[in-house]
C-alpha cells in the first residue's frame, strides 16, 4: 500500500437551475502548480479550487480530508465551509 499526495484543481460551470457541473478533474506534480492553475482559472469559471489530498492511488483510496490550497467562486461541500 503506497501512499502519496497528489494535487488537483477542480473546476466547476454553471449546470441547471443554481447547480454546479464539475468539469475534468486536472493533476499538479506539485502545490505551486496546483495553486497557479486555480489562480488562472478563477476568473474563468464559477467555481474553482486546488487542493492536495493523500491517497492510496493503487487502491484508488483517497483522503476524505482534502487540504485546500486555493478556492475562489462558489463552490459545492466540502469545499464551501
Amino acid at each position: 500500500m503506497a501512499k502519496e499526495t497528489v494535487y488537483i484543481v477542480q473546476s466547476y460551470i454553471a449546470g441547471r437551475g443554481k447547480a454546479l457541473k464539475a468539469e475534468q478533474q486536472m493533476g499538479c506534480k506539485t502545490a505551486e502548480e496546483a495553486r497557479r492553475k486555480a489562480e488562472r482559472l478563477g476568473p474563468l469559471r464559477v467555481g474553482v479550487v486546488a487542493f492536495s489530498a493523500t491517497a492510496d492511488t493503487e487502491m484508488g483510496d483517497y483522503d476524505e480530508n482534502p487540504v485546500i490550497l486555493f478556492k475562489a467562486g462558489r463552490l459545492p461541500h466540502p469545499f464551501s465551509e
